[in-house]
């Protein structure tokens, strides 16, 4: 039930976020707000595919 869950997250995220890969952002140059996405992505990204 959470996979499924994390999964359609995960969904939401890719349709919604920016992608910063996609726009070359350097990590050193990112705002605060910008790692919190990042970092935001990464949790649920790593937690649906568990």
């Amino acid at each position: 039930m959470k996979k499924k869950l994390y999964k359609l997250i995960s969904k939401l995220n890719k349709a919604l976020l920016p992608s910063y890969s996609k726009q070359r952002l350097d990590l050193s140059k990112a705002s605060k707000v910008q790692m919190a996405l990042i970092g935001w992505r990464y949790f649920i990204t790593t937690k649906a595919l568990d």
